[in-house]
């Protein structure tokens, strides 16, 4: 059963900077069913909203800082202006989290106090990778590290890209981890860290396999190129294209 497609809207950030509810109709008009925030350019969390309205676009989820510390009332206010009701930690820094299994365990007492402040505004919350992760310590992934001390109800959003580049195997992530990874980001390109990423199956990536993999267990899959050597818009636009394509995900029914 395919999946709804969302578009993570940090690949655009650039074009949005410049003309936001102009990018957004023609994510819209692309088929894209939903979006996950990354911050607001060229606009405001209110303004941002009434766009999404006009366009049915769903805000899935929201990249945001940790609601903690003095801006923790703005932060969660943000979130909730778009109507998310997920708020995912897209980093912590690696070299202050991922060197040891004690800056694990700090990492993972910072995401779960997180967590209890998302519940208590009604809020998932969850948190997504990077490559670092996926690097070992001990003879384990640090992310496996992690998830053993997280709060079951922390969900993961798998950067599948990501977690390749760093040697892992994807969709075994995405099988270890089974309805605790509803939401998945795929990338396509080299598997090379800085180089530039590239519309969906001109890389590296299985993608087929992994959106295989995730049919029983994950509810949105996610376009997302982090930079592109081509047009970012067409780019996105070929990933949707593609995911529809191989009946991995559906968007809406759009006009000629």
């Amino acid at each position: 059963m395919a999946i709804p497609i969302a578009l993570a809207l940090y690949s655009v950030r650039e074009d949005l900077a410049k003309d936001f509810p102009g990018v957004m109709r023609k994510v819209a008009q692309m088929g894209y069913l939903g979006v996950e925030t990354a911050g607001f350019p060229g606009t405001t969390p209110a303004q941002a909203a009434a766009v999404f309205r006009s366009l049915d676009l769903k805000v899935v989820s929201a990249h945001s800082p940790l609601p903690l510390g003095p801006d923790k009332t703005q932060i969660l206010d943000n979130v909730l202006a778009v109507s998310s009701d997920t708020l995912i930690c897209p980093w912590l820094d690696p070299e202050t989290y991922y060197q040891s299994v004690d800056g694990i365990s700090r990492a993972r007492d910072l995401l779960n106090e997180a967590n209890a402040v998302c519940k208590a505004h009604n809020l998932t919350f969850g948190y997504h990778n990077h490559w670092f992760e996926y690097g070992k310590i001990d003879g384990q992934y640090a992310a496996d590290i992690l998830r053993d001390g997280l709060s079951p109800d922390i969900i993961f959003e798998v950067d599948t890209y990501w977690a390749r580049t760093a040697g892992a195997d994807p969709v075994d992530v995405i099988r270890t981890l089974g309805k605790r990874a509803p939401l998945l980001h795929i990338k396509d390109g080299p598997c090379v860290r800085e180089a530039p990423m590239v519309a969906f199956g001109e890389g590296k990536l299985d993608i087929v396999s992994i959106g295989k993999a995730a049919q029983e267990t994950a509810k949105w899959l996610f376009v997302e190129l982090d930079r592109c050597a081509t047009d970012m818009l067409e780019a996105v636009e070929k990933s949707y294209e593609y995911l529809v394509r191989e009946s991995l995900g559906y968007g809406r029914e759009v006009g000629n």
